[in-house]
């Protein structure tokens, strides 16, 4: 610490008495103060071309380069021969080839129903039934439909999805949730060899279907027709999952329309009663909860809510497991709770082999 006299102090409180003058700290005063303006200074006015009347401006174009002193030259617009679809210009709505006076909705994978299956059931002329058909029922109780070791083989694959299959410590469901379906159709078509007819089916993934039944399966292919929907909710952030109402509304919207364009298919475009039902099955999980449905259609006239009018049963919010543990619960040393699932009800696979086993028993 250095020590100084009261006037040295004084100086240096005060600078502007130490001989410096004009070099001084600067003082200002309290009209100098105030907020700086935000607002951009104007660009600098570009190089025109003045056209006076009977003169011609001179330009740097015959230069190919900036000249000080000369004007700037001016350009017709470049036109390339073919218009980029990045500056094209629609034309209007009511201009196009394609534009129809009637609005068409789109239904697609990733649509919500803001009122879920209610709106879904108007859409189809479908009258709700809640559980599954006595048919479907009886085939999941019979003991003769069951696969050897029934309930350790799901549980096995349970622990094959949730556990053995991904290095993760906690998988995701856009992981497990495919894993689960794809292996519990396996067990099912073990069932093969009681039921030859099995084997007149096949798996296909990413089935496309449109409202004109635009399908791209060939004249002649020997899968024409649908048996059942595996849809699945397998998104991980919660604001992109559907809620159970609105997924059993999109599987309601899919099993009628592939049932609307295998009735085309088969008795024509026109609008009417069928003579033979049709039958198209669904099944909708997020891995852990399934939806079943069974939609039986039995007439193609939307256009009145008279009449004969379509069904559908729904078996709806069936645990196959309440929760699955990937990593043990320790508590004071002692595993409260073990790694695998809890609450396992192996009804729900007896109500999804009796739906794959429909139709073939």
């Amino acid at each position: 610490m250095a020590l100084a006299s009261r006037s040295a102090r004084l100086a240096l409180a005060r600078p502007g008495r130490l001989g410096l003058g004009s070099c001084g700290a600067p003082r200002r005063g309290a009209y100098e103060w105030g907020v700086r303006s935000t607002r951009k200074p104007e660009p600098p006015p570009p190089d025109r071309v003045y056209e006076i009347p009977g003169l011609e401006p001179i330009t740097y174009a015959g230069k190919m380069h900036f000249m000080p002193g000369l004007a700037r030259p001016v350009f017709p617009p470049w036109d390339p021969g073919w218009t980029p679809p990045k500056f094209r210009r629609l034309p209007p709505l009511h201009e196009h080839p394609l534009y129809k006076d009637q609005a068409c909705y789109v239904f697609h994978q990733r649509c919500r129903l803001l009122e879920g299956v209610k709106q879904a059931l108007w859409l189809t002329k479908t009258k709700l039934i809640e559980g599954l058909p006595e048919k479907v029922l009886s085939l999941a109780d019979d003991p003769r439909n069951h696969i050897e070791n029934q309930d350790e083989c799901v549980l096995n694959v349970i622990f094959h999805a949730r556990l053995w299959h991904s290095t993760e410590d906690i998988p995701k469901r856009e992981t497990y949730c495919p894993v689960i379906v794809n292996s519990l159709i396996q067990l099912c078509k073990s069932q093969i060899l009681k039921h030859p007819s099995l084997a007149r089916r096949i798996c296909a993934q990413n089935k496309t279907l449109s409202t004109t039944w635009n399908r791209g399966f060939r004249e002649g292919y020997p899968y024409p027709y649908p048996h059942t929907l595996y849809l699945l909710e397998s998104a991980n952030l919660q604001p992109h999952r559907f809620q159970p109402d609105q997924l059993r509304a999109k599987m309601i919207l899919f099993a009628f329309g592939n049932a609307l364009a295998q009735a085309r298919l088969l008795y024509g475009n026109d609008t009417k009663v069928l003579e033979q039902p049709v039958v198209v099955q669904s099944v909708g999980t997020d891995g852990r909860v399934f939806q079943f449905l069974v939609l039986q259609l039995n007439t193609t006239d939307l256009a009145s809510d008279e009449g004969v009018k379509n069904l559908v049963w729904v078996d709806s919010d069936q645990l196959l497991y309440e929760h699955f543990w990937c990593l043990p619960v320790v508590r004071r040393k002692a595993v409260v709770e073990p790694v695998g699932p809890t609450g396992f009800q192996p009804e729900t696979f007896r109500k999804f082999l009796a739906l794959y086993l429909h139709g073939a028993v």
